[in-house]
């Protein structure tokens, strides 16, 4: 369990707010896990920069390392929009079919991690960790010990951060576990699908939170129809979105604004809505710096 330093109220006025939660001097932004419903994270990322929101640190999980090593590197958000809205399905899950044409359930995932790792090697700022502007840490989690391990700043980085962001979005059966030294990683979410818990420990002053989660229930109808992959999709939800639903309720660390887009009508790798996904990021900061400023005003 990480530690959780004691958070003290900002003396003064003139401390920063975003919405009704007080910023302190080291707010840190947390990107979850979610496929590319992530691309939430733009949406939402979008509406706290015209709010004035600076990050002393981002931390991100799966498809939110991707996106936070992105924003990390200050790459424009226009760019980032306009590579978002214009991936393919071939440059992020291309099937080896002579692999599983020879090895079938014995292939080690479903989708080709090289050519995702190539999409990755392409996105984010290409002098990798010396390239990040802002602090970033992500994670993967080892396969035989199953502990989590953090990549970046204060942590490792005797990987690429190219090795760091696919290992922490290697969801298995989806994609191979990512080699590096120490053994075998898979997606961060496995554990940390929001570690909003690792953020208290790096000293946070306070949180923002962005939650691409899957919701508590779905449909199971629906899951079986739509395969295999749907069904393992909604099994390891389960497991990983129950310890992010109790962290999160049960939260009393730093000061949280947290926002939760509403993304559970699209798949992990649906492609045909990726507008809508970042519409509905712009939608939920927006919402949740509202309910922040009512609250605020109504306490006052």
């Amino acid at each position: 369990m990480a530690r959780i330093l004691k958070w003290r109220r900002p003396t003064g006025s003139a401390e920063p707010r975003l919405g009704g939660v007080e910023l302190g001097e080291r707010p840190w932004l947390v990107l979850g896990g979610g496929g590319v419903k992530g691309l939430a994270h733009l949406g939402a990322w979008r509406v706290l920069k015209a709010a004035g929101f600076e990050p002393e640190g981002i931390i991100g999980t799966s498809i939110g390392a991707l996106v936070g090593a992105c924003l990390a590197g200050g790459q424009p958000l226009e760019e980032l929009e306009q590579m978002a809205l214009t991936v393919s399905r071939e440059e992020i899950a291309t099937m080896p079919r002579r692999l599983l044409w020879t090895q079938g359930i014995r292939s080690p995932a479903l989708y080709r991690g090289d050519v995702f790792m190539s999409y990755i090697e392409r996105v984010i700022p290409a002098d990798g960790w010396d390239a990040l502007r802002i602090r970033f840490q992500t994670n993967a989690v080892e396969l035989g010990s199953g502990k989590t391990e953090w990549f970046g700043v204060g942590a490792r980085t005797d990987v690429t951060l190219a090795q760091a962001v696919y290992a922490s979005s290697a969801l298995p059966v989806f994609y191979p576990p990512c080699a590096l030294p120490g053994g075998l990683y898979v997606d961060g979410g496995t554990e940390e699908a929001l570690p909003i818990l690792r953020a208290a420990e790096l000293g946070a002053t306070a949180i923002v939170a962005i939650d691409v989660g899957r919701a508590e229930s779905a449909d199971a109808d629906a899951a079986v129809k739509h395969g295999m992959l749907a069904i393992h999709e909604r099994v390891f939800s389960i497991m990983s979105g129950r310890h992010r639903r109790k962290v999160v309720s049960e939260w009393n660390g730093p000061p949280m604004l947290y926002i939760r887009p509403n993304v559970d009508q699209f798949g992990t790798l649906e492609f045909r809505k990726l507008d809508q996904m970042i519409e509905e990021g712009r939608k939920a900061a927006e919402l949740a710096l509202e309910g922040a400023n009512r609250g605020s005003r109504g306490s006052s």
